[in-house]
């Protein structure tokens, strides 16, 4: 587990694609960036709508043919396990196992927050410590997975990338009021 502390924390920023399967084993792809501490940028391909967004404080879920956004606190997501300044899996009391198989060693996370409960399980190379997947598993037991590939550590990222539009849930509200 020192191994991995030491790689994950030593990775500020990374960015490549992404496939991510959901609950029902629809398949979404797109590009996603990393800026830890705290953000985050997941742009779908279409036909998919979603664009996820963490600015370090919210997490945006928007859907860009709706035109809705949902916000919600980056300490309430399992997302901030993944995004935060500083890991240290043998110290951390959410974490419930460590599985270490030949490639892959996966260290499941669970979270339990005021407003939802869940699981992050991420699975890293064992030969490089990278991370290669994780898998969210939400309150009603549903999973989605996402695996990286083409992956760039500690490159540049665009501030611009992690910029939520509140005025856009300003609006929203007030068109449902």
């Amino acid at each position: 587990m020192a191994s991995i502390n030491r790689y994950f924390n030593s990775v500020k920023t990374m960015h490549g694609d992404f496939i991510q399967f959901g609950p029902t084993g629809g398949r979404v792809e797109g590009k996603f960036f990393i800026h830890r501490p705290g953000k985050v940028r997941f742009y779908y391909n279409k036909p998919s709508s979603l664009d996820i967004i963490g600015d370090g404080e919210m997490i945006s879920v928007k859907d860009r043919k709706l035109q809705t956004q949902d916000l919600w606190p980056l300490s309430q997501t399992p997302l901030r396990f993944l995004l935060s300044d500083k890991i240290d899996l043998q110290r951390d009391a959410n974490v419930t196992s460590i599985q270490i198989e030949p490639d892959l060693i996966s260290v499941v996370i669970d979270d339990k927050t005021k407003f939802n409960s869940g699981r992050l399980t991420l699975v890293f190379d064992s030969a490089d410590y990278r991370l290669k997947q994780w898998t969210v598993r939400d309150s009603q037991g549903y999973d989605t997975s996402v695996a990286i590939y083409n992956v760039v550590e500690n490159g540049p990222t665009n501030p611009k990338l992690f910029k939520i539009d509140y005025l856009a849930n300003a609006r929203q509200n007030r068109h449902n009021d």
